[in-house]
């Protein structure tokens, strides 16, 4: 019997997160430090509010552009938020997760074979969702030696006459780290220049620890060329409810509405009353979980730094990136070997592209008690093979 899978999927990795933890069911006393989601519950306002919406029966399906009333305070917090006005009922629509809007917006833009820039390394859904799409992700490193930054010049000379659009993710996952104004100027000359649409991933926007967030549509004339993607699930906490959203041009919500309309009809309508809870009484929630995230965020770098990995301060999200460059071994080989031996579970660098080779990513989306307890093991892990 043949193979009925398109030839296409066939040709798309699984994802190296999943794949990696598959290794992980079963096995007791494991400490994950590889799985980016909250460790803490949605508030319970937050719950309370769909709880109560059941309870009076508002169970039906909404507008394909989602709730009405969540879109206008979507459209309130990015203004009060972020300083860019957009129009409720022409340029916001709600999304089956962040991860739902990354697949229709670039299935809405791009035509077979077009390109599409990513910074990596890269979550690992954005390549795939571009070749899905029909289109070709082009990757443009972020890396210099064991440090993260931004070379324009570097992206510029990846543009061609193919390209559509660039795709940008910050802060950053896996490397937490963001961009300042100057280096979101520096996108928005390339955009302006070559008549490219920027597709912007700011669903850890409420987690930034340095500076504060500066939305790429905020810059001027950048909000006819930007695509926002963002979501509830990281700073809410509200991961299982998937809830996410796209805020762009007319058009091009329009034409991402007609996929999702067609594929989603809309987002769940208890996920949807959760957010409008969320926009209007979570912010104090929101600022505790910062507060903590980056109470672990000097643990575990501190940590790392000690041990002679060399590890960046992440700016933002819940994620480091330290180097193992320096221990010789793949970054797969570090991470079978470190669950094998010491049960600490962690994911490949190279998971997130080829970039990634040589680091792992570590979240500290987890209790200091167990980051502790993880950092000491490594170190016995590295001890049995004198690198320390």
């Amino acid at each position: 019997m043949r193979d009925f899978r398109c030839d296409l999927i066939k040709n798309i990795k699984p994802s190296g997160i999943r794949a990696f933890f598959d290794l992980v069911i079963g096995m007791e006393d494991v400490i994950s430090l590889g799985v980016g989601e909250p460790d803490f519950v949605t508030p319970w306002r937050i719950c309370e509010a769909a709880i109560y919406s059941l309870e009076k029966g508002v169970t039906s399906y909404t507008s394909n552009l989602g709730l009405l009333e969540l879109r206008k305070e979507i459209a309130g917090y990015l203004e009060d938020r972020f300083a860019v006005k957009y129009d409720p009922a022409k340029e916001v629509l709600i999304t089956v997760g962040a991860s739902e809007a990354m697949d229709i917006t670039f299935r809405a833009i791009l035509n077979p074979g077009e390109e599409v820039i990513i910074l990596e390394p890269s979550y690992v859904a954005y390549s795939p969702l571009v070749l899905l799409a029909g289109g070709v992700p082009v990757g443009v490193s972020m890396i210099k030696g064991e440090k993260f930054c931004l070379d324009i010049s570097q992206i510029e000379s990846k543009i061609t006459d193919k390209t559509k659009a660039i795709f940008i993710n910050y802060p950053n996952n896996p490397t937490g780290k963001s961009f300042d104004r100057e280096e979101l100027k520096g996108i928005a000359k390339l955009a302006e220049k070559h008549d490219l649409v920027v597709v912007s991933d700011e669903i850890y926007a409420e987690l930034t620890y340095d500076y504060d967030h500066i939305s790429f549509s905020s810059l001027p004339g950048m909000k006819k060329r930007t695509v926002l993607i963002s979501g509830f699930s990281k700073a809410f906490a509200m991961t299982g409810w998937r809830i996410g959203y796209i805020c762009a041009p007319n058009k091009i919500v329009e034409a991402a509405m007609q996929i999702h309309q067609y594929s989603m009809l809309c987002a769940p309508i208890s996920g949807q009353v959760a957010a409008i809870e969320a926009l209007r009484s979570g912010m104090k929630d929101v600022r505790f979980m910062k507060k903590e995230y980056n109470r672990r965020r000097s643990l575990i770098v501190d940590g790392f730094n000690s041990l002679g990995l060399h590890c960046e301060n992440p700016q933002g999200a819940f994620y480091v990136f330290p180097s193992i460059k320096k221990l010789g071994i793949s970054s797969n080989e570090f991470c079978n070997a470190l669950l094998r031996e010491e049960k600490v579970a962690v994911v490949p660098g190279d998971a997130f592209g080829e970039e990634g080779g040589g680091f792992i990513r570590c979240a500290y989306a987890t209790s200091l008690d167990d980051i502790k307890e993880a950092l000491k093991r490594i170190k016995n892990f590295l001890k049995r093979r004198d690198c320390l």
